[in-house]
């Protein structure tokens, strides 16, 4: 109770926070159909592989309370404390015997970490993936095989690369000869197996739709973004949000003691090893959260490190570490990071919000010609941006390219803003990863207001700024020609 407590304290100024990124695009829209008209497979927006245990859960949660986004928000910090109090539980075990509580470390790493911070607040899989991952640990780990895979079953209906969890502990099982033991981790992929084919007679894709199938499964696969991608791994976890800092302590036991050398720690290695190359090798977004049901393992190893540290050496070193994901909640390094990394994302929220109410209240009837995310936030209420839906045309980025071939009518309203978040001249320092990555992943670079403006003969008609991030409108003036 008091780790949930403390979560839900600290989260306390975003409870109403508007949604965020892939809640609009897929996660939110899947359990308001799922709600509202019983649809296991939604229709309001393109279903795709991942199977519907979070929107079971918020459906029941909204058939008692009704939609609302604060509902939302409390239910995943819910989860959040519950994810707290397993990967105590789990420390506690993993670390028994051991000095300087590394349990209490442990959780006190995750809780302050940015990405479980934010992670905690928004209605996607990760962190209930996190949550049945590391509990089916811990209960296999206390030999309690059949609600380990009873857990591993729930865990694939929430997200289906949990499926590695009860495949691997079904392995470790047959190869101490425990057979019997292993056949329980079976139905778990069967589950998944009968979602994927419930699937394929709804939409007619084993994974939902052909564009989901050859981003995630094919796109991943290509040498250069494969390495790429196995690099920003290596990097989050290694290096990013000063977690250097407790690998090093890692590191010194590795070297000085068998510390991580016994059944229990070599099973909970394997299984963050299989999920870090699961992530790395499917899916095209090559996005942190997928990391998150790493972190506690992560954190609850460093904390074991540091108890072989003297009492003043490891309170030195936990309190740098502590610093450093505080420092990275409010401070983003000076390379390309998804918003929902730290806090920037609040202020992308924020930014879209103060938009979203200028066009309502000066532009309600105005078509407003924009890029995703800002055009599935003005569509609909339910996404906390507008009272009521406004008329939105939807771009696919802002290129130069896309904005040259807009025909817009008087009238009409543009909608520019920071897509790419990049602080700093990072390119310029290294303009070779521009062109990689302008090669491989197909980045154009985006146009700014002043481009537009001459283009296609804009008025400016607002302009909206916090930190980096910057959100232009322009107008259409009446009585020009329509390019």
């Amino acid at each position: 109770m008091a780790f949930t407590g403390i979560i839900l304290l600290i989260h306390l100024p975003y409870l109403n926070l508007p949604l965020f990124w892939d809640e609009m695009g897929q996660f939110l829209p899947a359990a308001l159909d799922l709600w509202r008209h019983g649809l296991w497979v939604p229709q309001s927006t393109r279903p795709n592989v991942h199977p519907p245990g979070l929107a079971a859960v918020l459906a029941a949660v909204w058939s008692l309370t009704g939609y609302s986004i604060v509902v939302t928000r409390v239910v995943m910090l819910l989860i959040a404390g519950g994810t707290a109090v397993a990967t105590f539980l789990l420390a506690r075990r993993l670390c028994h015997g051991l000095p300087g509580d590394p349990a209490f470390s442990a959780v006190i790493l995750l809780i302050v970490s940015p990405l479980f911070y934010t992670q905690a607040l928004l209605a996607q899989l990760d962190l209930p993936a996190t949550l049945l991952t590391v509990w089916t640990l811990y209960e296999f780990l206390s030999e309690r095989v059949r609600r380990a895979a009873l857990l591993s079953v729930a865990l694939v209906l929430v997200k289906e690369t949990g499926v590695a969890v009860p495949l691997v502990l079904a392995a470790i099982l047959w190869r101490e000869h425990r057979g019997r033991d292993a056949l329980w981790f079976l139905p778990a992929p069967a589950v998944l197996a009968g979602w994927l084919a419930a699937l394929a007679a709804s939409t007619g894709h084993w994974l939902g739709n052909p564009e989901f199938e050859r981003y995630n499964l094919f796109y991943p696969l290509h040498p250069v973004r494969l390495g790429m991608a196995f690099l920003r791994r290596l990097f989050y976890l290694c290096v990013d949000q000063f977690h250097f800092i407790g690998w090093f302590a890692v590191l010194a036991a590795l070297r000085k003691s068998r510390l991580y050398a016994t059944r229990q720690w070599k099973i909970a290695a394997t299984l963050a090893a299989t999920h870090v190359g699961m992530v790395t090798v499917l899916g095209g977004a090559t996005l942190e959260r997928y990391l998150l049901p790493v972190l506690p393992l992560m954190y609850t190893a460093m904390a074991a490190a540091w108890s072989l540290y003297a009492p003043s050496r490891r309170r030195w070193s936990q309190s740098l570490a502590l610093a450093g994901l505080v420092i990275s909640l409010f401070w983003t390094r000076p390379l390309p990071t998804p918003l929902e990394n730290n806090l920037a994302m609040v202020s992308f929220i924020r930014l879209h919000q103060e938009a979203a109410q200028f066009l309502e209240q000066r532009s309600p009837k105005r078509l407003v010609v924009t890029a995703w995310p800002l055009s599935e936030a003005l569509r609909s209420p339910d996404f906390g941006y507008v009272q009521k839906g406004l008329r939105v045309r939807e771009i696919p980025d802002f290129s130069r390219r896309t904005l040259s071939s807009l025909a817009l009518q008087d009238g009409d309203v543009l909608v520019l803003y920071r897509l790419d978040w990049n602080p700093g001249p990072f390119y310029d320092w290294l303009p070779w990863l521009a062109r990689v990555r302008a090669r491989y992943y197909g980045f154009e670079g985006e146009a700014d207001g002043e481009f537009a403006r001459q283009a296609l003969g804009l008025r400016p008609a607002a302009r909206f700024r916090r930190g980096a991030l910057w959100l232009e409108i322009l107008e259409k003036p009446a009585g020009l020609n329509s390019r």
